[in-house]
């Protein structure tokens, strides 16, 4: 079937015309099924990612370059970054173009797993810190022809009155992403090769039926040009809210096991690395039910900013207690705390600004656009890094990381247009 086809209705997910009470119409309100089949793919998305920077990549480079091993990483996903931040842009204007003529989003996601899978191949073999470099890019080039359409049908397909369970569910992708890398690396019989592998492998299986279904999208309804004014003042204020929240995010995704070395400097490097696995796992899974009955009360109050900017607060209070910590046992706790701040705040924060797009047809552009929040802190967060941090001491970097999360809960208070 090719992308964006419609199926049979007897095939195709139900789904129940109610009224949209954030967008004030009525709208085909998603199956709960559905609403799983997206939050599944959703987590291919990150386990597509986040296995591979947050830990695979840093032992890779570590082996690599040894004492280097700081520079080096900065400097592949400095040039990673820049990858993502113009194909994201790229490949959301082409699925704009897509939808326009009636094809769907879902094909340039077929293309870009079909890359993506290549690109975790070169970054196998990758044996060199030019090679690892130039792995990186392709990789991130390839993912991002996935993730620019994967979001931008949120965006098209679930109603406003939908958006903010969905984005609680969306806070599945990291913990389901993070039981991968502890299972992958908990096997050290499976080796580097094999870890790559098996990671991009269940990604592909959990992206596979969002590619299959059918699109919905949902009717086009222009809003006002004073409306339109509003939105893209309040999306200002929620893209740099964004930028600086991801900054810390950037960090602790990339430089979290150096972290660990940092305070626990006589741990072996092998027990570390699990240790830190084990830990991701728990601290993502942990905030579940917090973030899916935060998002369900979102939309249930239509209310959406005072659970961001408690998020906030909880979020930086966790990075402050990182940065006091001289133990694993203080940096775990401090991280578990960050963990419970990030996945609420982040997925409702998708919600919200989704609601605050200014132009219908052109999500993909603009959601690419917004995808810079994600990008620049990989530009803006290893920077930082370098500048404040050393192999043994992060504790200045996580004392700013505090300061700018709670920055980015302020920033929140700028939007206007919606509560």
């Amino acid at each position: 079937m090719m992308a964006g086809q419609r199926m049979p209705d007897i095939l195709a997910p139900p789904v129940d015309q109610r009224r949209d009470t954030t967008g004030g119409a009525a709208a085909e309100r998603r199956s709960t099924g559905f609403l799983l089949i997206y939050a599944l793919a959703n987590a291919g998305g990150v386990i597509g990612y986040l296995p591979l920077l947050t830990l695979l990549l840093a032992i890779k480079v570590e082996a690599l370059a040894g004492e280097s091993r700081v520079n080096l990483l900065t400097a592949t996903v400095i040039a990673g970054a820049i990858a993502a931040s113009t194909s994201n842009i790229l490949f959301g204007w082409l699925s704009d173009r897509s939808m326009a003529h009636g094809g769907g989003r879902r094909g340039w996601m077929v293309g870009g797993l079909i890359a993506t899978v290549a690109a975790y191949g070169a970054i196998a073999v990758a044996h060199g810190p030019a090679t690892i470099i130039a792995a990186i890019v392709v990789f991130q080039v390839a993912l991002n022809a996935v993730l620019a359409p994967l979001v931008a049908v949120m965006a098209d397909e679930i109603p406003d009155s939908q958006k903010g369970t969905t984005g609680g569910l969306l806070s599945l992708g990291y913990p389901v992403a993070s039981g991968v890398l502890a299972l992958v690396v908990g096997i050290p019989a499976l080796g580097e090769t094999g870890r790559l592998m098996i990671v991009v492998a269940i990604a592909a299986l959990c992206l596979i039926p969002l590619i299959l279904s059918p699109a919905r999208p949902l009717p086009i309804v222009d809003p006002p040009r004073a409306a339109v004014a509003m939105r893209r003042h309040d999306l200002a204020a929620s893209w740099c809210a964004r930028l600086l929240f991801q900054i810390a995010g950037c960090v602790l995704q990339l430089y979290l096991l150096y972290y660990f070395e940092s305070i626990v400097p006589d741990a072996p490097r092998d027990d570390l690395a699990a240790r830190v696995g084990n830990l991701l796992t728990f601290s993502f899974i942990a905030p579940l039910p917090i973030a899916l009955l935060f998002g369900r009360l979102s939309d249930r109050l239509d209310r959406r900013k005072p659970f961001l900017i408690a998020a906030a607060i909880v979020t930086a209070i966790g990075l402050a207690g990182m940065a006091a910590a001289h133990s694993w046992t203080a940096g775990a706790l401090g991280f578990a705390c960050y963990t419970i701040g990030y996945s609420v705040f982040l997925p409702l924060q998708v919600a919200f600004s989704m609601q605050l797009l200014p132009d219908p047809r052109h999500r993909g552009r603009d959601l690419g656009l917004f995808n810079l929040t994600n990008t620049l802190p990989s530009l803006l967060g290893p920077l930082l890094t370098w500048w404040l941090a050393s192999p043994r001491d992060f504790t200045v970097v996580m004392a700013m990381l505090a300061v700018l999360v709670l920055c980015a809960g302020l920033a929140m208070l700028g939007v206007r247009g919606r509560r």
